[in-house]
């Protein structure tokens, strides 16, 4: 039986993955409640988040739960699955970010108030629902809560990211 409480398994985890509709997301697991995200590609492409604030579990041995909620009202839930580098993504959208996706485009902590207007703006429904699977391409130890692992957006960083990391 693994033990529940452990989270040192994910907790200052830096992971790229790649979702199966080619969606290209990155997170850091800053520690054991919040995590920083970058996103390279999709319909929110080069939006990027500092302290998101999270709830982590982990619900088997290399296998975790993160969920958050947005201040933009996106809902979040993923599954990270580190011994088979494997990633179970669902995304709640609101209606007005699938209607106007470059509204979110930017370092969103410079942005809450926008955000948190633009949520009770709406519309909210219908929600549009991204339920897809990743793979993992890039794993690395950066430890907990280091500034320093995303600190750009996706736009501004080398074109061999992530090997220049390595």
């Amino acid at each position: 039986m693994f033990d529940k409480q452990d989270l040192s398994g994910i907790v200052g985890k830096h992971l790229v993955y790649t979702y199966d509709n080619g969606w290209n997301y990155e997170v850091y697991v800053k520690n054991d409640h919040t995590m920083d995200y970058r996103i390279h590609s999709g319909i929110v492409g080069n939006r990027w988040v500092k302290h998101q604030e999270i709830y982590l579990v982990r619900v088997a041995d290399e296998v975790y739960k993160i969920s958050w909620t947005e201040p933009t009202g996106t809902d979040v839930s993923l599954i990270i699955n580190l011994a088979d580098k494997v990633f179970h993504g669902t995304i709640f959208f609101p209606r007005w970010i699938i209607n106007n996706p470059e509204k979110t485009i930017c370092f969103q902590n410079d942005h809450i108030p926008q955000m948190e207007a633009y949520r009770e703006a709406g519309p909210v429904y219908p929600t549009e629902v991204i339920d897809e699977f990743a793979t993992i391409t890039f794993v690395r130890d950066c430890g907990e809560n280091n500034e320093d692992v995303i600190n750009c957006p996706a736009s501004e960083l080398p074109k061999d990211f992530p090997n220049n990391l390595l």
